[in-house]
């Protein structure tokens, strides 16, 4: 698609990204004069018809947001077989691409990319518009550090249809909120839960559920606890941990209620008062109808009628009955002389059994101060125990085998009661980070935040093959570890200050090969970017940056330099016919004629003398969206204004 218009306006230059339904492209808006981002969907989607009508819709709702932090929509249209949407163009980077690059993040960078993202959401969901597809394709980050959230819409169109690609399903479910994977209603909190993700991604560098397939993965989402952020970054701090598991459970009644909720938390979560704030935790009991009972057993009840004896039985047998009457008295009272005679063994059994566990009362001593051993010791000859297993912790005064903490102190308590330690592990170690090829300000910026005050960090400034600023070597090393509180440590760094620096050259008006070989000869990198631009001709610069000419510039410095690709195609440059004369005829006269049109205000084309009437032919330069579509053409004799003249787009179309 390369060089094709669509809807004689959007000319295609070049492709940028692309997903399971569409490609992506640049694009120059021939009308008014500016880059867009345009979505062309997939071939082999174009023939579904009710999907590009739900297509179509979504695009159209999602175009009425207007917020800095999703991308604007400006167009949706057809050409033929071509369905797309005309969207603002974001320079710059996607956050996969990011996270990629350089995750985990530092927290406060995290934070400041959730927070924009929650903030696009929250005005989303008060206009009514779900995104269900929140992830970090679907972020894009510019130059300028702005985030801008793009897709609103387009996911609810694929869901509602019966389109599958393999590899966009694989890519999203990692991002899937459990209701989404048992294919429920997915409202405001699935997309919570979707940013929850994302934000443990920045900050551990790691998806929270991965497996082979996309319904592994959705099951997971499904059933399993996610592993805590904390355990594979310390650094991130407990309000932040709190945020990300709050947004990511199962129950969406359990996660923020609104973005709005969310957002309120990640903006504070920074704060000094709230960072070691206790960790999340939810109720997890089942509803009362959720809840096994037991049944009562239902048991039979049923009455039996008594016979009248006497008159029912014969007389042989009444005879033998009254005899055994006789001694109808013995057995009860042989069932109650073994019962007390049992009872009272019961009771001298019990009594002894008590005397033998009479277990004295001793006074627990306070070890705390003393070696494990010696504690041990100590409380042995109290005839207590320790309770095992021996707690340790890190500490950052006492020594490492000192008891620091003990249960029971002063208490009176039985003998062989056993007591709980906790003993020093000493110092904590951490491992270095490795910051060897981050800019020197962002390191340093990190230690600070750590607390590392300046008498701990050195930094030399080096000549070096590497871009200015760039951390080249480190003391401790990489994977090192160290302790915070040795006072002896001390963070050396050796900073790239490159290999010098030269005179930036001219380069505005010198052809695009001429311009690369003077970058060339003095050891610049370039990058070429190619634009219309009026009166340049076709493959020559028109800017340069960073650097302008003749400031100091580092050998090895990047510098984009714009190559024209000439007129755009509703430019005009006609040339007006002017008449001036001498203010008096034979005498000479001083006449200067100036320009304004879609170059510039008031530029002087001509300033000369003359001693009789001459007709000058003056070009100028017509756009219609620059001026009015229109140039103007000032004439003075003598300094004293004579005339103007107009020239009309119009005229020349």
């Amino acid at each position: 698609m390369i060089g094709q218009q669509l809807s004689g306006r959007y000319e295609i230059l070049n492709r940028v990204g692309g997903g399971g339904m569409a490609l992506v492209f640049k694009a120059h808006d021939k009308l008014l004069n500016r880059m867009v981002a345009i979505k062309v969907l997939r071939q082999q989607f174009v023939y579904d018809e009710d999907f590009i009508r739900r297509f179509r819709r979504e695009a159209q709702s999602a175009a009425s947001l207007s917020h800095p932090n999703v991308v604007n929509i400006y167009d949706v249209g057809q050409e033929e077989d071509i369905h797309y949407i005309v969207m603002e163009y974001i320079e710059g980077s996607n956050l996969n691409e990011e996270i990629k690059r350089r995750a985990p993040f530092q927290v406060d960078e995290a934070i400041h990319i959730a927070c924009q993202i929650c903030d696009a959401l929250e005005h989303a969901h008060q206009n009514q518009i779900i995104h269900r597809d929140i992830k970090p394709h679907n972020i894009l980050i510019g130059k300028n550090g702005r985030v801008k959230v793009t897709d609103f819409g387009i996911a609810r169109a694929a869901t509602s249809s019966e389109i599958t690609q393999t590899g966009s399903v694989l890519g999203s479910v990692h991002y899937f909120s459990p209701e989404h994977a048992k294919g429920v209603t997915q409202g405001a909190k699935s997309d919570l839960y979707s940013l929850g993700i994302v934000l443990y991604q920045m900050l551990t560098n790691k998806l929270p559920f991965s497996g082979e397939s996309p319904i592994s993965i959705a099951l997971k989402h499904i059933q399993e606890d996610v592993e805590e952020p904390r355990k594979l970054n310390s650094l991130i701090p407990q309000s932040v941990e709190n945020v990300v598991l709050k947004s990511m459970q199962k129950n969406p009644e359990q996660r923020y209620q609104s973005a709005k909720e969310m957002l309120l938390d990640l903006e504070t979560s920074l704060s000094p008062e709230k960072m070691n704030e206790q960790k999340f935790s939810f109720d997890d009991n089942l509803d009362d109808d959720e809840q096994t009972k037991v049944m009562p057993v239902i048991g039979l009840n049923r009455k039996v009628g008594q016979m009248d004896i006497d008159n029912t039985i014969m007389p042989e047998l009444k005879e033998n009955n009254d005899k055994k009457n006789r001694f109808i008295w013995v057995k009860p009272v042989v069932w109650t002389f073994s019962t007390i005679i049992i009872l009272f063994s019961a009771w001298f059994g019990v009594k002894a059994v008590l005397g033998m566990l009479d277990v004295p009362d001793v006074e627990v001593p306070d070890v705390i101060g003393l070696t494990l051993e010696d504690a041990t010791i100590e409380l042995e000859e109290n005839q207590l125990i320790v309770k095992e297993p021996v707690q340790y912790k890190y500490d950052n005064e006492i020594e490492a085998g000192i008891v620091i903490e003990q249960s029971d102190i002063s208490k009176k308590v039985k003998a062989n009661y056993p007591i709980t330690l906790t003993v020093s592990n000493g110092q904590e170690e951490v491992i270095m980070e490795n910051y060897v090829g981050m800019q020197w300000v962002d390191v340093e910026n990190d230690l600070r935040k750590k607390g590392f005050a300046d008498g701990k960090i050195e930094m030399e400034m080096v000549l070096y093959d590497a871009p200015v600023g760039e951390v080249i070597e480190q003391t401790p090393s990489p994977d090192e570890k160290y302790s915070p509180n040795d006072q002896d440590v001390i963070f050396s760094f050796k900073v790239s200050e490159g290999l010098g620096s030269i005179e930036m050259p001219d380069l505005i008006g010198v052809s695009k090969d001429a311009a690369i070989s003077m970058l060339q000869q003095r050891g610049l990198n370039y990058i070429i970017e190619y634009d219309f631009y009026i009166n340049v001709p076709k493959g020559f610069v028109f800017r340069q940056r960073p650097i302008d000419a003749g400031s100091p510039v580092n050998i090895g410095q990047e510098i984009t330099i714009s190559v024209s690709e000439g007129d755009p195609d509703n430019v005009r440059k006609p040339k007006q016919a002017i008449i001036v004369a001498p203010e008096t005829e034979g005498e000479e006269s001083t006449i200067e004629i100036k320009i304004t049109d879609a170059i510039g205000t008031d530029r002087v084309w001509k300033v000369e003398k003359i001693v009789e009437e001459e007709t000058y032919y003056v070009p100028v330069v017509l756009m219609p969206d620059l001026e009015g579509g229109k140039a103007t053409i000032s004439v003075t004799v003598d300094y004293k204004h004579v005339g103007t003249y107009d020239v009309k787009y119009e005229d020349y179309e």
